[in-house]
């Protein structure tokens, strides 16, 4: 039945917030092979398996010469190998990965993960947002693509060496060919960053209207922690915020818009990988991008 609401009432809805959630290591480093999803429906009120309202992540943990299915109905998949070597395999397609490397695949696909050794995938897609809008992806907007570790850490280590260190974020951005002229995300919904966190230093609070996932790529026992909260202090710093200790093979969500700085007080580094929404939000023109200078931010 047709439903009306007085403007005020339904304009602007109080949906439920994305919540700051972590993800620990602890559920891909032992057990059996299995898939884990981060499923935070029940606190979105969303209608099946989300990490947010767009994306769904997880981990895929797979014993040594054992195999995985998976099933994804996604017009992007994004894979990242924690550990370990093998090769995912689906339609007619095989992709071999190591420890580092990150691959983005098309569109619906059974994938069969296999392992030569004790491996771990992190893995995030945006099948929350066709569920939601109900339908399946017709065609595939852009070829299966890999980025092998040696050539991301090499880049960043290149920009680092080049004099970027006082930039707001130190890293690349993953692009594929489809959007190299338009977005230059990692495909039309997801957007992806390798970020190194050198020691000693701070990056200051940004903000956008995407939800990430960051990923801890590597990170010291202690002293690596992000600072999230919906406001700045005075001083330019998240104000009364929420504190996540960076712990290596964790991921963590930052709800959107809320203002959020990385911090490494150890004598290492750091890397992270957060993923987001953000090829949505780029093609939209609705991201948002908002950060505080480096130099208001001290140890930036």
């Amino acid at each position: 039945m047709a439903r009306l609401f007085e403007y005020s009432q339904a304009a602007d809805p109080d949906l439920p917030r994305v919540p700051v959630r972590l993800f620990g290591p602890h559920l891909h480093a032992e057990g059996p092979t299995r898939v884990e999803f981060f499923d935070l429906s029940g606190e979105l009120g969303a209608p099946s398996p989300c990490t947010s309202p767009n994306l769904l992540a997880g981990f895929v943990r797979i014993c040594a010469h054992q195999s995985q299915a998976m099933r994804v109905c996604a017009t992007s998949s994004m894979f990242f190998c924690l550990r370990g070597a093998g090769e995912t395999s689906w339609a007619n397609e095989v992709m071999t990965w190591k420890q580092g490397d990150l691959f983005v695949v098309p569109g619906t696909a059974t994938f069969w993960h296999d392992a030569t050794e004790d491996a771990a995938l992190y893995f995030v897609t945006d099948e929350a947002l066709l569920s939601y809008l109900g339908v399946r992806p017709c065609t595939h907007t852009f070829a299966a693509t890999m980025f092998p570790a040696e050539l991301l850490r090499a880049s960043v280590e290149d920009i680092a060496r080049d004099g970027h260190t006082h930039s707001n974020r130190l890293g690349v951005l993953l692009a594929t060919e489809r959007t190299e002229a338009t977005t230059r995300t990692l495909t039309r919904t997801l957007w992806c960053l390798l970020n190194l966190l050198p020691a000693g230093r701070t990056q200051p609070p940004h903000r956008h209207n995407s939800v990430a996932l960051d990923l801890v790529v590597s990170a010291p026992a202690s002293g690596c922690y992000t600072l999230l909260g919906p406001s700045l202090a005075a001083d330019g710093t998240v104000g009364h915020p929420v504190r996540v200790d960076w712990v290596s093979g964790a991921v963590f969500t930052t709800p959107p818009g809320w203002w959020h700085s990385h911090h490494n007080d150890s004598g290492q580094d750091a890397w992270v990988l957060p993923v987001q929404d953000a090829g949505l939000f780029t093609h939209q023109r609705v991201l948002g991008l908002d950060a505080v200078p480096c130099s208001v931010t001290p140890g930036c």
